[in-house]
C-alpha cells in the first residue's frame, strides 16, 4: 500500500508489518517527527520486496515473522538487489538465531517492538545515516556473540597461546597496534561499545557530527576492523574499554 507524498528531505520509509493494528501505530508514531514519513506499507515480506524495488525508500522499517515471506528473507532479497538499503529489523523477540540470521541477510538495524518512541526515531535517522543501530539488549547479545567465539576475558587484553618447541603451551598478548589510538579516540570507541550512534557521539562529547564522524573512520582504520561491531569486539579484546 503506498502512502501520500513526502518532502525531498524527508527520511522516506516502507513500513513492512503484517498485523494491521501494529501497522498503524508505528506509522503514527513515526509520523509525529517533522523528517520521517512513511511512504509506502506491506503486510508480507512478498509484497515488500517488490513495494522497495518499484518506491526506493531510504530506510525499511521490517517485521521479522511474517506470512508468504518472513522479513529476514525478504531483506536478503532486497540486498541482493540493491546492497545499499538501509534496513531495520524490527521483532518482539530477542533470539541470537534471529538476530545473526537478519544481520546476515543485510540489515543495519535491529529493534525490539517495545522500544520506546524515541529510540526509534534514533535508529531511523542513524541507519539512514549509514550507521549501524542495535537495541542495547541486542547488542549485549551480539558483542557477548564475538566474546565467547574467541574465547575472550572482555575485561582483560586477549591472550593468544600458541604451542612452543616442546609442545608446551607459551601465552603471548596480541600484537600492539601499529598505530595507537588518541586520547580521544578512546573516548569516541568507548562510547561505540556502549552502542551510540555518530550523533549521540558527537553530543556526548560536544563535538560536531563531521569530527565525531572522522574519529569513527580513524578508529576502524587503526584497529583494522570493517564496522563499528567488529571495532567494539576489538576493543573488548584487546582491554582497551
Amino acid at each position: 500500500m503506498e502512502n501520500g507524498h513526502s518532502n525531498t528531505n524527508d527520511i522516506r520509509v516502507v513500513l513492512v508489518e503484517d498485523h494491521l493494528l501494529t501497522r498503524i501505530g508505528l506509522r503514527t508514531v513515526l509520523e509525529r517527527t517533522n523528517d520521517i514519513k512513511v511512504i509506502g506499507e506491506a503486510e508480507n515480506g512478498a509484497v515488500a520486496v517488490q513495494l522497495v524495488r518499484e518506491l526506493k525508500p531510504d530506510v525499511v522499517l521490517m517485521d521479522v515473522g511474517m506470512p508468504l515471506l518472513d522479513g529476514i528473507e525478504a531483506a536478503r532479497q532486497i540486498c541482493a538487489e540493491n546492497p545499499q538499503q538501509r534496513i531495520i529489523m524490527l521483532t518482539s523477540h530477542d533470539s541470537e538465531q534471529d538476530i545473526f540470521a537478519a544481520l546476515s541477510a543485510g540489515a543495519g538495524g535491529y529493534c525490539l517492538k517495545d522500544v520506546a518512541p524515541d529510540r526509534l526515531y534514533t535508529a531511523v535517522r542513524s541507519i539512514h545515516n549509514g550507521d549501524v543501530w542495535l537495541d542495547s539488549a541486542i547488542a549485549h547479545k551480539v558483542l557477548g556473540h564475538y566474546a565467547s567465539e574467541k574465547n575472550v576475558n572482555i575485561r582483560k587484553p586477549v591472550v593468544e597461546t600458541n604451542p612452543d618447541t616442546n609442545g608446551n603451551t607459551v601465552s603471548e598478548e596480541l600484537p600492539s597496534l601499529p598505530e595507537p589510538l588518541s586520547n580521544r579516540e578512546l573516548e569516541v570507541l568507548k562510547l561505540l561499545v556502549e552502542g551510540c550512534s555518530n550523533q549521540q557521539i558527537a553530543n556526548r562529547l560536544v563535538i560536531s557530527l563531521a569530527t565525531a564522524k572522522t574519529h569513527v573512520r580513524n578508529i576502524l582504520n587503526k584497529l583494522s576492523v570493517d564496522d563499528r561491531t567488529q571495532a567494539a569486539v576489538q576493543a573488548m579484546r584487546r582491554g582497551l574499554v
